[in-house]
């Protein structure tokens, strides 16, 4: 696999990380908050759904680290820690 296209497919996946993580924030700030129950279990299924994309996500990008590099990159563990993973 050529280094460039690596990197990229990387780099959009961090990005997808970002944007699941502030999706995630903004679900768990509303988690509870409605007097339906309907609406609070259909926010709580939407909330856990976005932390199961966020963990595909993460070990997709684990799965395209190159092998021969035992420790973790700065910048992929940067991204990691961004997304509050």
């Amino acid at each position: 696999m050529n280094v460039d296209y690596a990197y990229g497919r990387r780099d959009g996946l961090r990005l997808a990380l970002a944007v699941l993580a502030a999706e995630e924030a903004r679900w768990a700030a509303l988690l509870g908050e409605s007097s339906s129950g309907r609406t609070n279990l259909a926010r709580k299924v939407r909330h856990k759904a976005l932390q199961v994309a966020q963990k595909r996500v993460q070990t997709v990008m684990n799965r395209l680290t190159p092998g021969n590099d035992v420790a973790m990159s700065a910048e992929m563990a940067a991204a990691i820690d961004r997304a509050g993973l």
